[in-house]
């Protein structure tokens, strides 16, 4: 979770889940996108922000949000149509800014958290993959 977060009082260092209060869901619901005027209702936002939250936060599986965040297809899909839509940039550069105002964000002290890992896509300890029987390619990226 970003400092960014953290630091304007959306989520907590103990990275334990926390259902948004109204005073969070305040801050966050007039970046989602407007609901559609015809066709099917779309599910509750705040329901499905809050599986969305549960999942990045817990580390389960998609499946297993509990079901009171809604169905877990919609909030895996919701997740990745905002982000191509920019919704999630446009959420944590307002709480950027907003942290950066009140003097708890210093931009010679934010920094981006990550970790890669290695991961083997079938295959055997030589290396050959599971599907041809010829070795994988070598990445050439750090």
């Amino acid at each position: 979770m970003s400092l960014a977060l953290r630091c304007t009082g959306l989520f907590s260092l103990s990275m334990k889940f926390q259902q948004l209060d109204d005073v969070r869901w305040s801050r966050i619901e007039p970046f989602l996108p407007a609901r559609a005027k015809e066709g099917r209702p779309r599910a509750d936002d705040r329901a499905i922000v809050n599986g969305i939250l549960f999942v990045l936060i817990t580390g389960c599986r998609w499946i297993d949000i509990p079901p009171k965040y809604g169905d877990d297809t919609t909030a895996n899909r919701r997740l990745r149509r905002w982000e191509k839509m920019g919704v999630w940039k446009r959420i944590m550069d307002a709480l950027v800014n907003e942290g950066y105002g009140r003097g708890v964000v210093r931009m010679d002290e934010l920094s981006i958290d990550s970790s890669t890992v290695a991961a083997r896509k079938g295959g055997n300890s030589s290396g050959t993959t599971a599907t041809t029987g010829r070795k994988a390619p070598r990445s050439t990226s750090p």
